[in-house]
């Protein structure tokens, strides 16, 4: 089966066509795996190509979805989902294929990404249910992380650039975001950035989001009102990774981690020495002895760590609390009776979630499927029926007018995204071509026309004559990087646009997905900055998506 693709995007002209992987734009992973290279170290999951739809097996006969999705019909309910009860309802159906995603928290919905990776799970669970299978797209809020820098600060787009707040230092390292509440920095927050991006519209904007981002409300709460809103009928289904009745879904894989922690350690160190022994960084570093789990105590989120040199028997304790600890059976009684304080790491996340789901395929960021190299081997000692796993899609939002300004301009937006020094040579050749390179081609060839008579004369010579000839040709490297530069100033409309242009693209120097808070463009132009992103987007995974504003 094949992704339709939307009729509507404009990512197809050719000025507009980015290769993520020619770009520079994706891990090596990732990218090998697009390539069709491999896709063994995924093991036992299954990669997703590009524009293609994952081939399904019939569903298992039973589900133990039912009481799961009942209590997040509620929770969908409670954050404004207006499909809540119809998400819900398929949910429960064992016979629905579950797209999955998700995402810290973020304030303010997080950067862009957060907002694309709904609409992307959204469509491909439309996409499937074209195809005749039935679906539901579910956002997982991952409440249980503690990573407070990567959830406490948003940047926008003012007037003057882009702009950063944030709501200041940790209060309370190791408790999960879930947890807290935004607290007073939160009106700040939005006292500032009203400061910053002026306009009516925006105003309103701000106001509206300050009945969500309340200094009482949870990260989670005020995440999922906003995304509600935002995504309006293609919202996904918000599960908040603390939910109680999940939780008690999760039980008996938790139980399943301590049961079976030998297996477990022993195929995450095979699975480390075959990524390491294909060329490529291991994502999560190894750390032998530590459980992929976490415990909740004292308020506090702490990883699990075997005592006594023996995972077959011995003792649990707490990373960095020597004075916590219990033996295995005391950790089994706590999964039994109260599995809301045990929480999966990255490393068996996936696997838990998806046998509670029963996933077909998971919709991740480059740097998350990089993980999954590494994570994939918890399915298997879990014995968790493997999904499909897919790279979801890059997308870069440009006003029509900025579209066209490349257009008129003829550069390449691979270009305007490249290192600098390509786009100085870029401008450089606009303005008059390239100065230096035609004279240095020529010298070379004089130079390389004098090696054989040199060394003919002595053959000595064949050192001294290298030397000589790299710095001559250094030199002129040196010279032409100055007079790339000159060139690309040289005309400053056009260059003063060009950098206007990188500069949408790459606030701060980074993708704008990745920084810009995926509350600052609804702000700017209202409802339909996300019907573009539904209209336009493509389930192709490859190419960089431009959405036309």
């Amino acid at each position: 089966m094949t992704a339709n693709a939307s009729s509507s995007s404009v990512s197809s002209r050719p000025e507009l066509k980015v290769d993520l992987a020619a770009a520079g734009l994706l891990a090596p992973l990732p990218s090998a795996w697009l390539a069709g290279r491999d896709l063994d170290l995924l093991d036992p999951l299954r990669f997703l190509p590009a524009g293609k739809l994952p081939q399904v097996a019939k569903p298992p006969a039973g589900s133990g979805r039912r009481e799961l999705a009942e209590a997040l019909a509620v929770a969908n309910r409670a954050y404004g989902n207006e499909n809540a009860d119809r998400l819900a309802k398929r949910l429960a159906d064992p016979a629905t294929r579950v797209v999955v995603t998700g995402q810290q928290p973020g304030l303010l919905g997080g950067p862009l990404y957060c907002l694309a990776k709904m609409v992307a799970v959204s469509r491909w669970a439309a996409a499937l249910e074209a195809a005749g299978e039935p679906a539901v797209a579910v956002y997982w809020v991952a409440t249980e992380d503690h990573d407070w820098a990567e959830v406490s600060s948003t940047v926008v787009l003012g007037s003057d650039g882009p702009r950063t707040f944030d709501l200041g230092p940790d209060p309370e390292p190791l408790a999960p975001v879930g947890m807290r509440t935004l607290g007073p920095a939160v009106e700040d927050v939005l006292r500032g950035i009203a400061e910053a991006v002026p306009g009516d519209r925006y105003a309103e904007w701000l106001r509206t989001m300050a009945g969500w981002y309340r200094p009482d409300a949870r990260f989670g709460e005020a995440f999922s009102r906003l995304m509600a809103h935002l995504l309006g009928p293609h919202c996904p289904l918000l599960l908040d990774s603390m939910h109680p009745a999940l939780k008690t879904a999760q039980r008996p894989f938790l139980r399943r981690i301590v049961e079976r922690r030998r297996e477990l350690e022993d195929a995450l160190t095979r699975r480390d020495g075959e990524v390491k022994a294909r060329g490529y960084s291991l994502q999560v570093s190894p750390q032998r002895g530590l459980s992929p789990l976490f415990l909740l105590r004292h308020g506090e989120r702490r990883r699990i760590e075997w005592r006594g040199g023996d995972l077959e028997g011995g003792r649990f304790g707490l990373r960095g609390r020597e004075e916590d600890c219990g033996t295995v059976d005391d950790l089994l009684r706590i999964v039994d009776e109260n599995p809301s304080v045990v929480s999966p790491g990255v490393l068996a996340r996936p696997a838990v979630q998806d046998a509670v789901l029963g996933t077909t395929l998971q919709v991740l960021g480059p740097g998350e499927l990089s993980y999954m190299a590494q994570a994939s081997a918890t399915h298997a000692v879990l014995e968790i029926e493997p999904p499909w796993v897919a790279l979801r899609p890059q997308t870069l939002a440009l006003e029509t007018k900025q579209i066209e300004r490349l257009e008129e301009l003829g550069l390449p937006l691979a270009t305007l995204l490249g290192d600098r020094s390509g786009l100085e040579r870029w401008l450089a050749e606009r303005e008059g071509g390239d100065l230096v390179g035609p004279v240095r081609q020529r010298l070379e060839a004089v130079l390389d026309g004098l090696r054989e008579p040199a060394l003919a004369a002595d053959p000595n010579l064949e050192r001294p004559f290298e030397k000589t000839r790299e710095q001559i040709l250094r030199a002129l490297d040196l010279f032409g990087e100055k007079a790339v530069s000159a060139g690309a100033r040289k005309n400053e409309v056009v260059n003063r646009r060009v950098q206007q242009l990188r500069e949408a693209c790459l606030p701060l120097g980074k993708q704008q997905e990745r920084i810009v808070s995926s509350a600052h463009f609804p702000g700017k132009y209202g409802p339909d900055f996300v019907a573009a992103y539904w209209e336009q987007m493509e389930l192709d995974s490859a190419h960089l998506q431009v959405i036309a504003l």
